[in-house]
């Protein structure tokens, strides 16, 4: 998600189900408003500490990553406690009662975490074998690369790709490729927000032209 430190302007992010660990990309993000983090290798809340300076920061969806634990409401109120501007936490309206107990009961994070050895990106041996082995993961993987495609074709004018026709190349590659494949997804995805007509209209006919390519190539191979 190292893309980020270049949008600072970007408003919504939606990175679930894509393997990451690390939050300080987005710390310059001022603008962002809505973040969605669902089911990624986020391990500690401390990677909160930088969300903490993001004034606009309202929504925020971080259920089922390794840092909410076994005591749901600890997780929560220490969210809360250090993100009190947020409105929706895991799609749960935030109250006025939770904010004053989140005082009492959350725990104030006020360093980032340690260090890893491990960046963002392919994960290592223990966390591939279990992507490896879990065919929900694997399919949640696949069910949000034809979403953030869509989004891509659907914003461009073009038609949506069946899920038959996508899966058929998917189950090929590797654990690594296909994360790969989703972070340029959402890369595109970040950067067309940023883009006025005039550069869709570029984006549009260049996608065109490669796909145009692609059909060429599939046909002279049958």
């Amino acid at each position: 998600i190292s893309i980020c430190r270049d949008l600072p302007n970007i408003e919504v992010i939606t990175f679930s189900v894509n393997g990451i660990s690390d939050l300080e990309p987005l710390n310059q993000c001022q603008n962002l408003s809505e973040l969605y983090l669902r089911k990624n290798n986020i391990a500690s809340l401390n990677e909160l500490f930088y969300l903490k300076n993001l004034p606009r920061l309202r929504v925020l969806w971080l259920s089922e990553n390794p840092c909410c634990g076994s005591d749901p409401h600890r997780y929560r109120m220490t969210v809360l406690r250090n993100l009190p501007s947020l409105q929706k936490l895991d799609n749960q309206a935030v109250t006025e009662e939770e904010l004053s107990q989140a005082l009492v009961d959350g725990e104030e994070i006020m360093a980032p975490p340690a260090r890893r050895s491990m960046e963002n990106g392919c994960p290592e041996s223990a966390e591939s074998s279990a992507a490896e082995s879990t065919t929900e993961t694997e399919s949640e993987l696949l069910n949000f690369s034809l979403e953030e495609t869509n989004k891509i074709r659907e914003e461009l004018g073009m038609k949506p790709v069946p899920r038959d026709k996508f899966s058929s190349f998917s189950p090929r590659e590797t654990d690594c490729n296909r994360k790969k494949r989703n972070n340029v997804l959402n890369a595109i995805l970040l950067l067309m927000k940023e883009l006025d007509m005039e550069g869709l209209e570029i984006v549009q006919q260049t996608v065109g032209r490669r796909l145009q390519a692609f059909q060429k190539k599939d046909l002279q191979e049958e």
